[in-house]
């Protein structure tokens, strides 16, 4: 029996159509017309000598012989195109947050630069839910708890440390020695994590009843920046004041716990293989134990 053989472009018209559920959305992603992409299904379903779609007035459902090729076309294409990509060179994308990047990264990428001159390093600053492939990410670090999102890989590198900072002249003038002496003082906090001291507080088995928010910032990076101005103690994660810690310009009067998040990596499946990703992953997982090691 003769096998027939459908052209590219008619597979390509007929995924697009059974993912997207209408002719005009697979059009538009095809840079084709409504009408060519209806000519290749239509000319589909005649070689195949099966009916894969059902048109109706505004959308398009597959039927079960349909919905059966549709998976195997959409899983074929995603290795094609994973394979294209992991044989061409060109720039990996990292993706934190503003405050990461500010007082980790920064700090420590010319060191991934020399050991790495070749690779194409760009930064994305966001710590919002991407769509990988959509965002051209290649690596992100995310705490654990923040849900993965599809087609990518996680690894779960490092605790996360967390604890009270602030000026070693805001700890004296506020006579901070104990725990309890921080009810006095101006707590900081971010919208970002507003459970940062009561988690805190848990985690050192101390009670939070008293608990009170001074003042309440945007991001880590503005809270720290109003910390080393005098404006109060801020609860933060360690690898974010690190290096503030070993200049000076920060202490921790009661030092760091184990919090309840880890940092991790997130890995676009479809990069996962590249030179380039796989150099940038051991780079970050190099540098965050280095940080993080007590």
């Amino acid at each position: 029996m003769k096998i027939p053989k459908p052209s590219l472009n008619a597979l390509r018209a007929f995924e697009a159509t059974a993912r997207l559920r209408s002719f005009t959305d697979a059009a538009d992603e095809l840079s084709v017309t409504h009408g060519a992409v209806s000519r290749h299904v239509r000319s589909l379903e005649e070689t195949l000598g099966i009916q894969l779609l059902r048109r109706n007035a505004h959308s398009t459902d597959t039927t079960p012989q349909g919905l059966r090729l549709a998976e195997g076309l959409t899983s074929a294409f995603k290795q094609i195109q994973n394979s294209i990509e992991q044989l061409m060179s060109g720039p990996v994308t990292l993706s934190c947050s503003e405050s990461i990047m500010m007082y980790w990264l920064i700090p420590r990428i010319s060191r991934f630069r020399q050991l790495h001159p070749m690779v194409d390093l760009r930064v994305n600053m966001s710590s919002s839910l991407e769509d990988f492939a959509r965002e051209n990410i290649s690596v992100a670090i995310r705490l654990s708890t923040r849900e993965l999102p599809k087609e990518a890989l996680k690894v779960d590198v490092v605790e996360e440390w967390i604890g009270p900072v602030c000026t070693a002249e805001y700890m004296q003038s506020a006579r901070l020695q104990s725990v309890e002496d921080l009810s006095r003082t101006r707590l900081l906090a971010t919208r970002t994590r507003p459970l940062a001291w009561s988690e805190w507080f848990r985690t050192c088995g101390h009670v939070s009843n008293r608990l009170k928010i001074a003042d309440s910032f945007e991001h880590f990076y503005l809270m720290i920046q109003a910390a080393k101005c005098g404006l109060g103690v801020a609860n933060v994660p360690r690898m974010l004041v690190r290096d503030d810690l070993n200049a000076g310009t920060l202490v921790a009067p009661f030092g760091f716990v184990q919090g309840p998040n880890k940092v991790s990596l997130w890995i676009a499946a479809h990069q996962s293989a590249r030179p380039e990703t796989i150099a940038v992953e051991d780079w970050l997982i190099e540098e965050l134990r280095r940080a993080e090691k007590d």
